[in-house]
């Protein structure tokens, strides 16, 4: 009989998980930056003054990931508490935008709270569905939203691609360590 031998993990290493441990950590992982944009309609009814205008939100995400190829899925997470989060819980289509290195501006446009995003960023122009869609992006997927799953305090949105456009070859923008970075040159 053969024996492996396993290395040993050093048990003084494993900590329980606490909020800021665990926020540090994942602060290690290098993500892609992306900007969401969404619609919805208002909620306010006519008779209270309300016309039902559709209402913007964006936001900059660092979860968006793909889920799967047939069927073409992709996905990210938003927090409930966010602001954004009322345009994307009646949302049925958004846009995903993949940043290049030199969109640092957009990215932090979308990610301060309070400011009235889409007049702070001037680049974008409506899109399908009324859906604000950013320019100079390396990439752009606008999606039909398909699925909403809670997830603690996020919420997780997956949707499928209807449409795709390439904005060429670029550098992309890149979130480490709280701060906006890029890949290097293969």
């Amino acid at each position: 009989m053969t024996t492996v031998e396993r290395p040993v993990t050093d048990a003084a290493e494993l900590r329980p998980v606490d909020r800021n441990l665990f926020r540090s950590l994942l602060r290690r992982q290098a993500t892609s930056v992306t900007v969401v944009t969404a619609v919805a309609r208002a909620t306010d009814p006519a008779c209270l003054g309300g016309i039902g205008a559709p209402i913007r939100a964006g936001f900059t995400a660092t979860s968006f990931t793909s889920v799967s190829l047939d069927p073409p899925l992709v996905s990210f997470c938003l927090g409930v508490a966010s602001s954004s989060w009322p345009v994307l819980a009646r949302a049925e289509h958004v846009a995903v935008h993949l940043l290049a290195a030199e969109q640092r501006e957009a990215a932090t446009v979308f990610a301060t709270s309070g400011i009235d995003r889409f007049a702070a960023y001037p680049d974008w122009t409506p899109g399908p569905f009324g859906v604000p869609l950013l320019t100079g992006v390396l990439a752009r997927l606008l999606c039909r939203v398909v699925h909403r799953v809670p997830a603690g305090d996020h919420t997780l949105v997956i949707a499928e691609p209807l449409a795709l456009s390439d904005g060429g070859d670029g550098r992309p923008l890149v979130h480490h360590q709280g701060g906006y970075t890029t890949a290097a040159p293969a």
